[in-house]
């Protein structure tokens, strides 16, 4: 190694000091000079001491870099030890932070000096946002982070082990992907869930709603027909803020249709957009008008999606969708993929996307079919809105989304899809 590159690797071991130094120091600013046993000159001389340890094992022999690592983590030990006793405190994160310096100066000599510096970064990160990262400790349920480790699992361990080919005679149902795209939904739908909490009572019932199309419109739309119903909330307000949702949703499905086949995401991007706005508009109108309205965000509660069963569960309604619609597809072309999408409509559309996404290149009959499925399913919620909330919301969500439904058919009918 040249003189220029050894230098340039020693500096960035004493940066890396310097920087996790800076942010101990800063936290034990009001301490006394001698009161504390790390601060910016200690994490800088240890990260400097890292480098130097790496550069005499640069040679092949890592005796004498693994004794200086335990003499430093022995030494820096037992003064954090006295600190601790004087304070009360027995945190071990400075030992660990004295130790991982230690770490990435030699490792700035020896390693990929890109790496070595994202994780310096990474380590900075993690000490200085100790508060944020307790408190969302503290505000995190039991379930959500099973679900989190659910993900992990359905990911990382399931996944691999499902067989990446098709497992019928139609060529349709691929347990790897049909596996795979499950795991993207629950994903959207947890982040959703997460969105929806963050934004909590404060940001208001419309912004919960509108998140909660990330989630179920559907069941955002019952939850709001049901305040209508006990008249918690003035109509244009409920009927709003059930719009943005179903906004949200047209927009969700494009995303998920691009994610898998971006010339379908193309070929629906016009007419979905189109609705959306139609739907937005509509939504921004009616709540102008409904403001002040009694509902709070926190009567639009919404469960953690990432239920095992809720997983499973739309996992089979998804593989039975897919291979329908591959069957109907083969043996009875664009009619029998359109009944599908019709009857699959009433339920969800993410089922009928992903699985005409899973077709090839964009038709025109694949596209209809989506446009079928997302038309039906808006109706329908306006009919199941008409049946929780009375017939005056389902007849204004009905009204309001017929129109948007038109004018997304009269877009696709009229305008070239983007390419």
């Amino acid at each position: 190694m040249d003189i220029t590159s050894l230098a340039t690797r020693l500096g960035l071991a004493l940066a890396l000091g310097f920087v996790i130094g800076l942010e101990r120091g800063w936290k034990e600013r009001g301490e006394g000079e001698g009161k504390r046993a790390a601060g910016l000159r200690t994490f800088s001389l240890i990260g400097l001491m890292g480098g130097m340890f790496g550069m005499l094992s640069l040679g092949g022999d890592r005796i004498l870099l693994a004794a200086g690592f335990v003499t430093t983590g022995a030494v820096m030990a037992a003064f954090i030890s006295r600190e601790s006793q004087r304070e009360g405190d027995y945190s071990a994160t400075t030992l660990v932070a004295a130790l991982l310096t230690f770490m990435l100066g030699a490792s700035a000599v020896l390693g990929d000096m890109k790496i070595v510096a994202g994780a310096g970064v990474v380590t900075v990160g993690l000490l200085a946002y100790k508060t944020q990262l307790h408190g969302w400790i503290s505000r995190i349920t039991w379930d959500e982070l099973r679900s989190g480790f659910l993900l992990a699992a359905m990911t990382f361990i399931a996944l691999p082990l499902l067989p990446d080919r098709p497992i019928d005679p139609w060529g349709t149902l691929n347990l790897h992907e049909l596996w795979l795209i499950t795991i993207l939904i629950a994903a959207i739908s947890f982040l959703g869930y997460v969105a929806v909490k963050i934004a909590g009572p404060s940001r208001g019932l419309v912004m919960a709603a509108a998140l909660g199309g990330l989630i179920s419109s559907t069941a955002v739309t019952l939850t709001l027909a049901g305040l209508a119903r006990s008249g918690a909330a003035r109509l244009g307000l409920l009927a709003g803020s059930i719009l943005a949702s179903g906004a949200v949703m047209m927009a969700r499905v494009l995303v998920l249709a691009g994610v898998l086949n971006l010339s379908l995401a193309l070929a629906l991007a016009v007419p979905l957009l189109a609705a959306a706005l139609v739907q937005a508009i509509a939504a921004w109108v009616l709540i102008g008008r409904g403001k002040n309205g009694g509902a709070k965000a926190e009567d639009l509660a919404h469960k953690n999606p990432f239920l095992l069963s809720q997983v499973l569960r739309f996992g089979a309604m998804l593989g039975a969708v897919m291979l329908a619609a591959g069957i109907a597809h083969s043996v009875y072309g664009g009619a029998g993929l359109m009944a599908v999408a019709a009857i699959s409509g009433f339920a969800d559309v993410d089922a009928i996307t992903l699985s005409v996404a899973k077709m090839g290149p964009a038709s025109v009959t694949g596209a209809a079919a989506v446009l079928v499925a997302a038309g039906v399913n808006t109706l329908a919620k306006a009919v199941y809105a008409g049946v929780a909330g009375g017939v005056k919301l389902g007849a204004l969500l009905f009204g309001l989304n017929a129109a948007a439904l038109a004018v997304a058919a009269a877009f696709f009918l009229l305008v070239p899809p983007l390419r």
